[in-house]
C-alpha cells in the first residue's frame, strides 16, 4: 500500500521533523496541535497546519482525519492524550496509525489499542550513537528485530581495492553486503566481483551477532 497522505498529531520536534521530512519527500501532510505558535511556525512548511485538539472526535472527523493513508501520533508530553488520539484515529478507519511512545509501558498500551507501529525516538537515538561511539567504522545502525540488524558501515582500510569475494563476509561472518553507496551511485545486490573503495559505504544485514563480528574484524 503507497501512502501518499499523512495526517500528524503534535508538531513539537518529533512530529515537525517527520513533517518536514515528508514534505521534503514530496507528500502532503497536514498537521495539528493545540499550540497556535507551533501551528504558526510550520504553517509554511505543511501543506497545511490546523491549531486544534487533536483528542476532540469531532475535530478530527471535521477535518475527515479518516480520508488520510497514514495518522502519526506525535503527542509525547501527554500520555493519555497521545493514546486516545491513537484510538480515535482507529476507530475512525484511518489506514496506518503510528505512534511515538515515551516509554516501554506507553508504548504496550499503544500496541494493545491497535496501533500498526509504535517508534521510540529517544531509546532508539540511544542505541544508535551508543553503537557509532564504540564502532569507529559505523556509520549507522538500525535494529529491524531483536536478532537482525541493518548497518551501514564505512569501508576500512584493510578492505579497500578487495573484492566482495576477497572479503567474504557471509562466508567468514554471515552477514551480507546488501548495497555498497559509492561517491557516484549505489550499487544495490552487489556481486562477488565488484571492488571496495575507500569512501564507499557498505550497507549490511545480519544477526547482532555476525554485525559485532564483522566490526571487530575491520577495526583490527
Amino acid at each position: 500500500m503507497k501512502l501518499n497522505q499523512f495526517i500528524i498529531l503534535g508538531l513539537g520536534r518529533f512530529g515537525s521533523s517527520v513533517g518536514k521530512e515528508l514534505i521534503e519527500l514530496g507528500y502532503e501532510v497536514l498537521g495539528v496541535d493545540r499550540d497556535e505558535e507551533k501551528v504558526q511556525e510550520m504553517s509554511p512548511v505543511l501543506t497545511h497546519a490546523l491549531a486544534a485538539d487533536a483528542t476532540e472526535e469531532e475535530v478530527l472527523r471535521s477535518i475527515g482525519a479518516r480520508n488520510f493513508d497514514c495518522g502519526i501520533v506525535a503527542i509525547g508530553d501527554d500520555i493519555q492524550a497521545s493514546i486516545l488520539a491513537a484510538i480515535l484515529l482507529k476507530d475512525l478507519g484511518v489506514k496506518k496509525v503510528v505512534a511515538k511512545a515515551v516509554s516501554e509501558l506507553h508504548g504496550r498500551v499503544l500496541e494493545r489499542v491497535g496501533v500498526d507501529r509504535v517508534i521510540y525516538p529517544e531509546r532508539d537515538m540511544g542505541v544508535r550513537v551508543a553503537h557509532q561511539l564504540v564502532s569507529p567504522n559505523l556509520l549507522d545502525y538500525i535494529e529491524i528485530s531483536r536478532q537482525y540488524t541493518i548497518a551501514e558501515l564505512a569501508v576500512p582500510d584493510c578492505w579497500a581495492g578487495k573484492s566482495l569475494a576477497e572479503v567474504n563476509p557471509r562466508g567468514r561472518y554471515g552477514c551480507s553486503i546488501v548495497a555498497i553507496h559509492k561517491p557516484k551511485g549505489i550499487i544495490i545486490a552487489p556481486t562477488a566481483t565488484d571492488v571496495l573503495a575507500p569512501k564507499d559505504v557498505m550497507v549490511v544485514i545480519g544477526t547482532n551477532e555476525q554485525i559485532e563480528a564483522l566490526q571487530e574484524s575491520a577495526a583490527q
